[in-house]
């Protein structure tokens, strides 16, 4: 189930700052051989399976603050997706489908046949195509804080000031390496940070938990190219979820984003390729759910995984 060593270092549980008090005592990181490729994976709780998948430029470690007590209830995977973290680094593969195929089997090697699902940001359309192509295995979905390339209308080249804070590294995120990556490479303070200080709104992440991300990232070049490419494989994501519209998910939906980023637009996405789509917007709370609102996001999940942890049918 388990390949190679011990997870250690600033990406892995022993190494991370800032955890919630006793968080060790419950997670550990582990590596996960699919047969493609190992995946870092932060595992603990009791409970039915369920699968936290993180955004851009994050790892597992966006989760931490609520995992505590969803390990109360469940059984909590935190994963780095392929290209992030402590997991393994392919050239190709970043087109959410095989990405969510690297799911799917995680989640099998570690005894999980169905699951219910957590996706942020880059996390969202990787979780929106999981629940697409492997429509058998999720029991329920929650999603936030992105659009789903090819399915929401795309916004146009310009942008009033704050708008473009936001979103302009959609496009910049797509260029070759030997543009973005040299850009960035050496700066990765200056590219980051105002990412994740445009995001956040008026409630700013801490300084040491930007840093924190900021230096594992400039840390492993191999970190920074693959954070750049599931973005440049958008073309192959949009041809698939061209295909995808065609069939309508059915299970429970989850949409959140936050009153000062995403808003209802996390719901209106989802409208557009589900049946059965609960909305909710968490005010004073930008793009950072899960770090800006975490007791917010913590009482979301819970209500709407309440049927899914007491074996309700979906």
């Amino acid at each position: 189930m388990s390949s190679g060593p011990t997870p250690e270092g600033p990406g892995s549980v022993s190494g991370a700052p800032n955890l919630p008090e006793g968080f060790a005592d419950t997670f550990t990181s582990r590596y996960v051989d699919t047969g493609e490729l190992r995946l870092h994976a932060v595992t603990g709780g009791d409970g039915p399976p369920l699968l936290l998948v993180h955004g851009w430029p994050q790892t597992w470690y966006q989760y931490r603050m609520v995992m505590p007590a969803l390990a109360r209830d469940f059984q909590v995977v935190a994963v780095d997706q392929r290209g992030i973290g402590l997991s393994d680094k392919p050239e190709d593969g970043y087109d959410t489908g095989t990405i969510a195929g690297d799911l799917v089997a995680l989640m099998e090697t570690l005894g999980h046949q169905r699951f219910a699902l957590v996706g942020f940001d880059t996390g969202m359309p990787i979780a929106y195509a999981l629940a697409a192509d492997h429509p058998d295995r999720l029991e329920r979905l929650v999603v936030g804080e992105a659009p789903l390339p090819g399915v929401t209308p795309s916004p146009p080249l310009l942008l009033p000031p704050p708008l473009n804070a936001r979103l302009w590294h959609l496009t910049f995120n797509q260029l070759p390496a030997e543009v973005n990556e040299e850009l960035v490479r050496g700066r990765e303070a200056i590219f980051f940070g105002a990412e994740y200080d445009a995001s956040a709104g008026t409630n700013k992440l801490p300084d040491a938990t930007v840093s924190y991300y900021i230096d594992l990232l400039a840390a492993d070049p191999q970190a920074l190219h693959g954070s750049f490419q599931v973005y440049r494989a958008f073309p192959t994501t949009i041809a698939q979820n061209e295909q995808r519209k065609a069939r309508r998910l059915s299970l429970p939906v989850l949409a959140i984003g936050g009153a000062e980023s995403s808003g209802a637009m996390v719901a209106d996405t989802m409208q557009l390729v589900a049946d059965n789509v609960q909305s909710l917007v968490i005010a004073d709370c930008g793009h950072w759910v899960a770090e800006q609102a975490p007791e917010e996001l913590l009482a979301a999940l819970t209500a709407f995984l309440a049927p899914y942890r007491i074996g309700a049918p979906a």
